[in-house]
């Protein structure tokens, strides 16, 4: 950097600190103007103090620079989690070069000049820097809610004392097929279980790969000592099962999830008796 260089450097960083309130007030009430009330003008002013006092900072310490970008960091994710677009988070930035700029048009001098023209691409690197932090924070953002959806989808509830049921529905892949595997697993370790329904009358279709998902999956079970009956195979999936020749194996499979049902509980011992045809009892061996 050459001595006039330094020269309007030094001059533009003493309008920043001699003019730190004034220029603050005026940041606050740019950058809050696209927002349109959406966010809290005491929570934003406390935000952009804090960058322009680590900006100050940076000026004359590399840690200062460190804090400052730890801090564009974390006003990216938090615009991200509050639903802001990438634009209106750098433009929170970028306000900075305009509040500077109306006092840098106040002095008309050239030393004034050329130290914002060094200044407004050192707030371009930081604006862009908060644009790439913004789209690594909603990001993340996707990931874990795609991740949480996964959860909600495949859920394993009991159905009865011994018998634990996977209700499918949607599309099974890979990550699915892992994260029902699983559930699954840790419930029957939990419930002590001897039996898991697996339905897949909310599947759309089943082709050669879904085929394998759900054997793998039934493997895995008898590895921990269940037996596995897969329900709800519907006589368009059964169609594409046999024309695709897709061998189940010695595997149990049942109609509807109610058949799948009433045979786990014949199979534990429970018989289900009906009366009246409205009512149903439950009797089981020792009984």
């Amino acid at each position: 950097m050459t001595v006039q260089e330094n020269t309007s450097k030094r001059h533009i960083e003493e309008l920043l600190r001699g003019k730190e309130e004034e220029i603050l007030k005026r940041w606050v009430e740019i950058s809050s103007r696209p927002l349109r009330g959406r966010l809290n003008e005491t929570q934003t002013a406390k935000e952009l103090r804090e960058i322009y006092r680590a900006l100050l900072r940076s000026f004359d310490h590399a840690d200062g620079a460190t804090e400052l970008r730890a801090l564009l960091a974390e006003l990216s994710r938090s615009r991200a989690q509050q639903g802001f677009t990438p634009g209106e988070t750098a433009m929170a930035v970028f306000g900075l070069k305009d509040a500077v700029s109306e006092l840098v048009e106040a002095e008309a001098g050239v030393e004034a000049l050329r130290g914002f023209l060094w200044l407004s691409s050192t707030i371009d690197g930081l604006g862009l820097y908060t644009f790439e932090a913004y789209t690594t924070a909603r990001e993340k953002i996707i990931a874990d809610q795609a991740e949480e959806l996964l959860e909600l989808s495949t859920p394993v509830v009991k159905l009865w004392e011994g018998i634990v049921a996977v209700p499918l529905v949607g599309t099974l892949d890979s990550a699915r097929t892992q994260v029902v595997m699983e559930k699954l697993l840790q419930t029957l370790v939990d419930t002590g279980s001897e039996y898991a329904v697996i339905d897949i009358t909310g599947v759309p279709a089943v082709d050669t790969q879904v085929a394998q998902h759900l054997l793998k999956t039934v493997m895995a079970a008898r590895l921990m000592g269940a037996n596995c009956v897969i329900s709800g195979i519907r006589p368009q999936i059964a169609h594409t099962i046999v024309t695709l020749g897709i061998e189940f194996g010695d595997i149990i499979t049942k109609a509807t999830l109610a058949d799948a049902l009433a045979y786990a509980l014949r199979k534990s011992g429970v018989e289900v008796v009906g009366r009246r045809q409205t009512r149903v009892a439950v009797r089981t061996e020792e009984s």
